[in-house]
């Protein structure tokens, strides 16, 4: 199968406890890509400005990715955000914000990433997702994620979209801000009322829960010592649950599967600023780290 990710790719000026970069390669399809290239053929949807050179193209093709539907838009200057971490680094600040030529874009899908089995829509506004499934195929499985943001101003078109979609990937609060349910376990089974098969919450460095109506999944983050950045984790994630899924089908068990590979190339990702990580990771280095957490949650039944 193939994979077709719309969504920004974008300029990320970051500050943590453990360093800065005033100008790196980042936007969520840019993280998904990258994480979901390790399974499948990827296509990437989305626009950049005139300051998108060559070596950024190339990253972003990493492992074959195509980029062929990467509009350049003559004049204009790529989505640019700035964010700062503290110690804390389940939450920045978003110092500023420039949407550039992602203000004005509008998803062009070629016949190629029509054609995809799997889609993710990534975080752009509801209104644009429901362009993007206006002009796809029969995709097999399609996932979505947002934020806080259109669930306040566009909630209606929010719920539009996630009734028409396999599969929603949002972090714990804003599902619970959705559904004004007071837990992830309801707020969950409340999302899969609206028209899903399954649920993912993210849970930052607590991991990640996968809800479907015959299953529930709670796998612990990756333990690291030492996490870098966290931007883009989320996106990594998602590229990697994602992508599995696309290679080997989505049944029970595959879901589980793809969730640890999800987690183990979102803790790879953090290890260092932006997309410098996961463009010189290599299978061999993710498949170790599935294993790894497959052991420490391994769990028995104590005999009596």
């Amino acid at each position: 199968m193939s994979v077709t990710v719309v969504g920004s790719i974008a300029f990320d000026a970051v500050s943590t406890p453990f360093g800065e970069r005033e100008r790196m390669l980042g936007g969520a399809a840019t993280h998904f890509a990258l994480a979901a290239s390790f399974f499948d053929d990827v296509r990437v949807v989305g626009p950049v400005g005139d300051d998108f050179g060559d070596a950024e193209l190339a990253v972003l093709a990493t492992r074959g990715t195509d980029v062929a539907d990467v509009e350049r838009v003559a004049g204009g200057k790529t989505f640019f955000w700035k964010g700062a971490y503290g110690r804390d680094l389940n939450s920045r600040e978003t110092l500023e914000t420039q949407l550039n030529v992602f203000e004005q874009f509008e998803p062009k899908l070629s016949a190629a990433s029509r054609a995809s089995d799997v889609l993710f829509l990534a975080n752009i506004q509801p209104e644009l997702q429901l362009q993007v499934l206006e002009q796809m195929g029969e995709a097999r499985f399609v996932a979505l994620d947002s934020m806080n943001l259109w669930i306040d101003i566009a909630r209606d078109a929010l719920l539009d979209v996630i009734g028409r979609v396999t599969c929603v990937i949002l972090n714990d609060a804003e599902l619970r801000q959705l559904t004004g349910k007071p837990n992830v376990v309801s707020a969950a089974r409340e999302v899969l009322r609206y028209g899903p098969s399954a649920v993912v919450a993210k849970q930052g460095e607590y991991g990640a829960v996968l809800m479907t109506e015959d299953d529930y999944v709670a796998l612990p983050a990756y333990p690291l010592e030492t996490v870098v950045d966290p931007t883009g984790a989320g996106d990594t994630f998602a590229g990697g649950f994602v992508g599995y899924l696309a290679r080997h089908g989505f049944e029970p068990g595959t879901l589980r599967q793809a969730m640890a590979y999800g987690t183990a190339l979102a803790s790879f990702n953090v290890e260092a600023f932006g997309t410098e990580r996961v463009t010189r990771l290599t299978q061999v280095e993710v498949d170790a780290r599935v294993a790894e957490l497959e052991r420490i949650t391994q769990l028995k039944q104590a005999v009596a």
